[in-house]
């Protein structure tokens, strides 16, 4: 390590957006000398990157603090100064209360306020946390520094962030009091990282939003702009030969966004667009602002746009007030739709959340459920993996596979592809014939030998 060169360490829980966000913070602290390490023991920077969503997400995180202690304390008795910092979403909802609670922390930040990370740690370390949960998330675009080069394990495809907050308060969900209000990156900031991505070696860029189909911005001109019109702008810049965003509200799916799907041979055949229940009477208690039928028809809709298209859908079981009958709904809705993906969790309040105030289903009851959910979501995933042996897929392949000579990479729907194939054709596109599927992957053969093929973008 050379001269005034320091060493961060950042563990990363949750979303996507946390996993990007890591990447935003190891740049904000580049100019004050700072280099990634592998591991908190070498560090002399941990910060946790924490998420809210997952049930106990708090507690995890003050085990995890204690387990720091040991680390800083040994620091100290060498002489090192090692700083704590919690940051993400947890940090957000209960900044004044990690601060109170552990002293080992010497920063909180939230999702909002990276951009101050340098000037933070400069007060860090005085006895007192210092403490940043803004909501300036213009003033975080437009500050924080450029980001670097993809790490070469994720070297040709990569998240690109352009929309956070959300706007919908759903009563079961943290995130309009974590990350705030919907706010959109500026389109002319999006393109030029687009254009740096693909001309690091990029061939699939994921745009990322908590609500990403609420983007909005302007266009040459002045222009409005939706998330279609935006897609169509990306799918131009050479290089970018794939798209896909994630994570969408239905509520926000408008017609320039379904034709894109159509329109855009870039823009992949699948799309996550949760519904969390099948149920009316729990969609309304959940504040989602659509119905059962809105849900389906707009499924129809992009379905006929895109007849090739796999869904993915999140789905929540033991809302407060579920019956029996709201259940069946929702696994009438997995037949339905077949889905090809989903996550799936049990209902766990979220302090200050209005459903978190309401009757609570019996914890057995929601395990129960869950697991029948599950066994029908994994079954139409079987479904949907089985019916693309003997069809050609077109993968991206990315790195090394797990065994001597393999090869591994995407399909289209997101599958992990494993194949025998030569190095060479890592960071190509090519076609494969899929021949099996194993638990976890496709596996198959290169199709017309190792000739990739470009996509038509």
């Amino acid at each position: 390590m050379s001269a005034g060169k320091k060493r961060v360490f950042i563990k990363t829980y949750g979303c996507q957006m946390n996993v990007y966000d890591s990447g935003r913070m190891t740049d904000a602290l580049a100019p004050s000398g700072y280099v990634p390490v592998a591991d908190a023991e070498s560090a002399d920077l941990i910060l946790l990157n924490t998420c809210h969503i997952r049930e106990k997400a708090a507690e995890k995180v003050y085990s995890e603090l204690g387990r720091l202690r040991a680390l800083k304390e040994a620091g100290a008795a060498e002489g090192r100064e090692v700083l704590v910092g919690v940051a993400g979403c947890v940090a957000q909802a209960e900044g004044e209360e990690i601060a109170r609670r552990s002293k080992v922390v010497d920063l909180v930040v939230g999702p909002q306020s990276y951009q101050r990370l340098p000037e933070m740690i400069a007060r860090a370390g005085k006895g007192r946390a210092v403490i940043g949960t803004d909501f300036a998330t213009a003033d975080k675009f437009a500050a924080l520094a450029k980001p670097s080069a993809p790490p070469r394990e994720a070297r040709y495809a990569a998240f690109l962030t352009v929309q956070e907050g959300c706007d919908k308060f759903c009563t079961f969900c943290v995130v309009p009091y974590t990350r705030g209000a919907e706010v959109s990156r500026a389109a002319p900031a999006i393109l030029d990282e687009a254009r740096r991505l693909a001309s690091e070696g990029v061939r699939e860029v994921t745009l990322l939003g908590q609500n990403v189909n609420a983007w909005t911005g302007e266009g040459p001109g002045g222009r409005p702009w939706g998330l279609g019109h935006l897609l169509h702008a990306l799918a131009g810049i050479p290089g970018i030969d794939r798209l896909r965003y994630t994570t969408s509200h239905p509520r926000d799916m408008d017609d320039a966004l379904i034709a894109a799907h159509r329109d855009l041979d870039a823009l992949m055949p699948y799309l996550h667009l949760p519904v969390q229940s099948g149920s009316d009477r729990i969609l309304a208690a959940m504040n989602r602002r659509h119905t059962r039928a809105d849900y389906l028809r707009l499924v129809e809709r992009i379905r006929a746009a895109r007849p090739d298209i796999a869904f993915s859908g999140d789905f929540i079981t033991g809302f407060p007030g579920e019956s029996d009958a709201d259940f069946a709904d929702t696994l009438a809705i997995v037949e339905e739709v077949g889905y090809a993906s989903s996550f799936t969790f049990k209902y766990s309040p979220r302090p200050g959340t209005p459903a978190a105030a309401m009757d609570q289903v019996a914890e057995e009851v929601k395990s129960e459920r869950l697991q029948r959910l599950q066994a029908a979501i994994e079954r139409h995933q079987r479904a949907f993996n089985a019916a693309r042996v003997g069809t050609v897929a077109e993968v991206l392949f990315e790195r090394r596979g797990r065994h001597p000579g393999q090869i591994a990479g995407r399909a289209p729907w997101l599958q992990p592809v494993q194949v025998q194939g030569d190095e060479s054709l890592i960071g190509s596109i090519a076609r494969v014939t899929i021949s099996r599927l194993d638990a976890n992957s496709l596996h198959g053969e290169l199709a017309g030998r190792d000739l990739p093929v470009e996509m038509i973008a």
